[in-house]
């Protein structure tokens, strides 16, 4: 069994190596400024990454800085529309990737805000362009009342990263998800640092929120700055549900499972971003999970 997952880990690293030649480009956008709803906005530069903010009465809140370059275009962008300050600017989570860029805002005279689980995980691993949170907040949920806006934060677990936070405004009833839910896209490449049965559970709490528009962090649909509503959290539920069950009905085959990546093939998602790509690693980490057991995983915290 030891050599059998020394295999399997150096397939993953391999699998690793492959993926900046193998992504899947992204279409040119022809705004990077969509309105979801009175006073509030998506933004993204080029399709990739994708945040969100809101104007009040008095001010502007940001949801995922992302990085600087991101961060000062969507500052820019902000300044086309409002002169009014921005006064929060919310980080999901703690990867460099998305948490990085709140210096922007800091220097913009913002407050930025993380769940205390990202914020120590942040102050533990420095990076060049990622500044830790001024302000922390802890549990499974807090809400923010912003000159009248109020913005609901779900904490669900140890899903995907650390103090993974999902948002809610229920006044328009609009949430966004970061990386937990890419619509039209299988899941990227070796599933990085996802509990996956705590990914499916917190899916199902996500469909409980009384949501109507969702916007997506990444989005493969055709215009991304739109998001999507709880069809697309039920597609990734499904095909989370899917993979699994098919990993499964090959063991019963006799299938090697060695062998399944190989063999694995959920034509139904065949048109999905990252398909030809990344479906073969997908297989590779329910293996490693269903065989060692899910990770990563920590005793709930008090």
């Amino acid at each position: 069994m030891k050599h059998t997952f020394k295999r399997i880990f150096a397939s993953l690293v391999v699998s690793l190596a492959t993926i900046l030649i193998c992504a899947p480009a992204k279409a040119a956008l022809q705004e990077t400024v969509y309105k979801v709803a009175d006073n509030l906005y998506s933004f993204s530069m080029d399709g990739g990454y994708i945040s969100m903010f809101a104007i009040t009465d008095k001010s502007v809140v940001v949801f995922e800085t992302m990085n600087s370059q991101h961060a000062q275009a969507m500052l820019t962008a902000i300044r086309k529309i409002t002169a009014k300050p921005v006064k929060y600017a919310f980080h999901s989570h703690n990867h460099w990737d998305h948490a990085s860029g709140g210096q922007v805002f800091i220097q913009a005279g913002a407050q930025t805000i993380a769940h205390e689980e990202a914020a120590a995980w942040m102050r533990a691993n420095p990076y060049p362009d990622m500044t830790a949170p001024t302000l922390t907040w802890k549990g499974d949920f807090k809400q923010f009342d912003v000159d009248g806006l109020k913005i609901n934060l779900h904490y669900f677990g140890m899903n995907h990263g650390l103090g993974m936070t999902v948002f809610y405004l229920p006044q328009s009833k609009t949430a966004y998800l970061a990386d937990i839910v890419t619509p039209n896209r299988v899941i990227f490449s070796v599933v990085p640092d996802f509990n996956l049965r705590e990914w499916e559970r917190t899916l199902n709490e996500v469909l409980k929120l009384n949501f109507d528009t969702v916007i997506f962090s990444h989005n493969e649909k055709a215009e991304p700055l739109k998001g999507g509503d709880k069809e697309d959290v039920k597609a990734q539920l499904t095909y989370l549900q899917d993979l699994r069950a098919e990993f499964y009905a090959e063991l019963k085959k006799g299938t090697p499972p060695m062998a399944i990546a190989s063999t694995l093939r959920l034509p139904k998602y065949k048109d999905w971003v990252g398909y030809d790509e990344w479906l073969s690693m997908n297989v590779w980490r329910i293996l490693a999970d269903e065989f060692m057991g899910p990770f990563p995983w920590r005793p709930a915290q008090d």
